[in-house]
């Protein structure tokens, strides 16, 4: 056994490289392990000619090694400069298989039989080398891979890359090169791309809009076989051609190697990491663990906490990490004055989502968030206001208004708005703060990333979600103790569009609660499927054979890609017993719903053709997206003379440039559906917003505020075409001078060819344009105030789809 060394450093990714290097600096006797032949093996194994990324770029860069944005290559051949340069003491081929001792006397084993004795290690090791698996029937054929190297590798072959993560996408987009003659598509087994960069997700959309690659969202493998691949889409099984199939699934630790050490970890899950200390120290003292181990997988975090962790070993206590000053002033405006480390503690063992969060995963964590103290009665959001971020009470207590007069309260360390963040619909209460109180608000794409990276997270908010939406459905009739074994047997389950969930005629025992999505109910009338009722997210059905014992009355199925939540229908009855006046309601609202199905039976034969013709439009306007919308311009053709008044307000309106085509869009019977803006739900237009200047309203209108840089991501995102890329037209004259001395083009949107005259050879840069439902305009949307007919009307689907048309219609 050699001297011993200060610290020994496993692994060279660029947490470990940066270690040795403020090591080598400091003059500290070090050594850095590397199992393989070169340094940095995770970004070796990048596919040849990646560009690597510089994020977060608020995060100040510290470390001896260099590192910008740039080709992998040239970040390789950097570090092996700076490594050099900075006399860093690397023993290559040397890996690491048994670590004993205890602080100031650890003995490290390499594979070789060479022994290392070092006073501290640094643990930075990744995850790569243990990556997740394909998990589905076929998993084992030999055409799966796990990392492309090259991607000249592959040439004119069907290739699926599953996982929309980082290295998903780069993968994707190498092999999706137009010179390959590659067919690809990539795969994303939820709607949002939560854990990959901005950049990345906006190269993969414009690769997709220019038909390079296919972008397959809420879409997981089901079956693999040579030469195939079944999918499980929202829209049913779907098998398509694929002769290799790359899966970038993510990694976890190596779990059995750490705990062998003695390091204990956040919790049971696969995915959970170290316990560690502000200082990246772990359950073992002298063994600190860095980088991605440590749940920090982007490279410039992890060669700030090589840097860092140096410091601490060699006695720099006053240091503080990179990012203290944009967490301070996270912090900076609450009564209580602690330091970031200690609000950081507070945060996390005072907030139930936060538990298994370890210290450096909530550093990264706070930058996407936001802290605030409410006063007592301050109301934090109405009910029926949008909304999809996260609350997390720190201090005090929320009350929840359920019922008028009637508030529950949420305790300290719970969470609220769950519902809308998994289900994307409006609030369903309103909420005030019950005392002086702290809540954390989590933007949606930080708390999918926590979701995503902490699995106890994840079950705490989806446990949360269920008994709220459970609790709002029974207007504070029950409390959460009375949910316990409802819950306890609550199972998920995903639904595709048009898949049936429960079938008229047949046997059922479970109740089922819509998490999100929609469905639609349906009942058999002269042998043809019947239109009754549309159901939102939140709403639940099924009740009315668990307490009758009768068969289904009615089909229910998914309008759109839904997922809801099973109940066995012992556990629910059980619920109802112990709470008669919870029973009671739900009986009378069983009762009403029955009397509503009689009636249609007893008057099918009088207005049978409105029926069906109200059921075939219910199907029509599901298909034309209103599904996930929650404002939609109708026009009803039967009054329509085509006057164009709608499209000219618009314009008027809006700088000259119409936010509708009314000709445009598709037509049932006498309802067309223009091209216009849905107001969805989730907006896809959203999604990858690199300025982030598109937001939802306080009524729920989706609109853009200045600051479009034209990158045109919300046009490509868009499913149903209703935003383009316009350049704003020259100032018109006014209406009285086109009206009085026909000055300039009159009402509406410019021609192109007055527009051309009046800017000559200017060409002003196109922005995003879409329909805003005229926000701040008084009197509401331009186009409808505008028809003279009343043809044209906005609504959501619960107006449109409501029994009380098909009785209207009837009469």
């Amino acid at each position: 056994m050699s001297d011993a060394v200060k610290v020994a450093i496993i692994g060279s990714g660029p947490a470990g490289l940066s270690a040795a290097a403020r090591a080598a600096q400091l003059g500290m006797a070090h050594v850095l392990l590397e199992k393989t032949d070169h340094l940095s093996d995770t970004i070796f194994k990048y596919q040849k000619g990646k560009r690597v990324l510089a994020t977060p770029e608020r995060l100040d860069l510290r470390s001896d090694c260099r590192f910008a944005e740039g080709a992998r290559e040239t970040i390789l051949g950097n570090w092996d400069q700076d490594a050099a340069n900075n006399g860093v003491n690397v023993a290559y081929q040397a890996e690491v298989v048994e670590v004993s001792g205890q602080k100031g006397a650890f003995s490290i084993k390499t594979a070789k039989g060479t022994v290392i004795a070092a006073e501290n290690i640094v643990l930075a090791i990744g995850t790569q080398g243990n990556p997740n698996r394909l998990r589905c029937d076929g998993y084992d054929l030999p055409h799966i891979i796990y990392q492309v190297d090259d991607p000249e590798d592959f040439k004119n072959q069907h290739i699926t890359v599953v996982g929309s993560g980082d290295a998903g996408i780069e993968n994707a987009l190498g092999v999706a090169e137009e010179a390959l003659e590659n067919t690809v598509t990539i795969l994303n087994r939820s709607k949002d791309f939560a854990r990959a960069k901005a950049k990345n997700v906006s190269d993969m959309m414009e690769a997709g809009e220019n038909g390079f690659l296919s972008i397959r969202t809420e879409t997981q493998p089901k079956l693999v076989e040579p030469g195939w691949l079944t999918l499980e889409t929202p829209n049913g099984d779907e098998r398509i051609e694929c002769d290799v199939i790359v899966a970038r699934l993510g990694s976890v630790a190596p779990r059995g190697f750490v705990e062998s050490m003695g390091i204990e970890f956040t919790g049971p899950d696969r995915e959970a990491f170290p316990k560690l200390s502000p200082t990246f120290e772990s359950t073992v003292p002298g063994i600190f663990v860095i980088g991605a181990l440590a749940g920090y997988p982007l490279i410039k975090h992890c060669m700030n906490q090589g840097y860092d962790v140096v410091e601490f070993i060699n006695g720099n206590s006053a240091l503080t990490p990179a990012d203290e000053k944009d967490l301070a002033a996270i912090f900076a405006d609450l009564p209580q004055k602690k330091s970031v480390s200690e609000w950081l503690d507070y945060l996390r063992t005072r907030v139930r989502i936060f538990a298994d969060v370890s210290p450096l995963q909530m550093r990264e964590f706070m930058l996407d968030s936001k802290v605030a103290f409410y006063r007592r009665g301050e109301v934090v959001f109405d009910k029926g206001e949008p909304g999809s971020s996260l609350f997390a009470i720190a201090d005090g207590h929320a009350e929840v208004e359920v019922a008028p007069g009637v508030t529950v309260p949420i305790e300290q360390g719970s969470i609220f708005g769950e519902v809308g963040l998994i289900s994307g619909r409006k609030r369903g209460a309103t909420i005030r703060a019950g005392e002086d109180s702290i809540f954390v608000e989590v933007s949606r794409t930080a708390a999918l990333k926590l979701m995503a990276a902490v699995p106890g997270a994840k079950r705490v908010i989806n446990r949360i979600s269920l008994e709220r939406q459970l609790l709002q459905i029974f207007k504070g009739g029950l409390t959460v103790d009375d949910l316990q074994e409802v819950v306890d047997q609550a199972e998920v389950v995903r639904v595709p569009a048009g898949k049936v969930v429960v079938t008229e005629g047949e046997q059922g025992d479970d109740v089922y609660v819509i998490r999100s999505g929609s469905m639609v109910v349906e009942k058999d009338i002269g042998g043809k499927p019947i239109f009754l009722r549309y159901l939102p997210a939140g709403s639940y059905f099924g009740e009315m054979g668990v307490l009758s014992g009768e068969p289904r009355n009615a089909t229910v199925k998914a309008a759109v890609g839904s997922e809801v939540i099973k109940l066995t229908g012992e556990s629910f009855r059980k619920m109802l017993t112990a709470r008669p006046q919870v029973r009671a309601a739900t009986e009378a609202a069983v009762a009403e719903r029955a009397a509503m199905n009689a009636f249609i039976e007893s008057r099918k034969a009088s207005y049978s053709s409105a029926v069906d013709l109200y059921s075939d439009t219910a199907s029509f306007i599901m298909k034309e997206g209103l599904g996930e919308a929650t404002d939609a311009l109708l026009i009803d053709e039967n009054l329509c003379v085509g006057c164009d008044n709608c499209e000219k307000a618009c314009a008027d309106s809006h700088e000259g440039l119409s936010r509708l085509d009314r000709e445009a869009g598709k037509t049932f019977a006498h309802l067309h559906v223009p091209t216009s803006c849905r107001h969805c739900e989730h907006p896809h237009c959203m999604a990858d917003c690199p300025p982030n200047v598109i937001h939802r309203g306080p009524d729920g209108e989706v609109f853009m505020e200045p600051g479009c840089i034209g990158c045109g991501n919300c046009m490509r995102n868009c499913p149903y075409g209703v935003i383009r890329m316009e350049a704003a037209p020259p100032p018109k004259p006014g209406l009285l001078s086109w009206l009085l001395f026909g000055k300039g083009p009159g009402p509406g949107e410019p021609s192109p060819k007055w527009t051309k005259k009046k800017l000559g050879d200017e060409k002003p840069k196109k922005i995003a344009v879409k329909c805003d439902m005229c926000k701040g305009i008084a009197g509401g949307p331009a186009c409808v105030r505008a028809c003279p007919t009343g043809a044209a009307i906005r609504v959501s689907p619960e107006e449109f789809l409501s029994i009380a048309r098909l009785e209207e219609d009837a009469g």
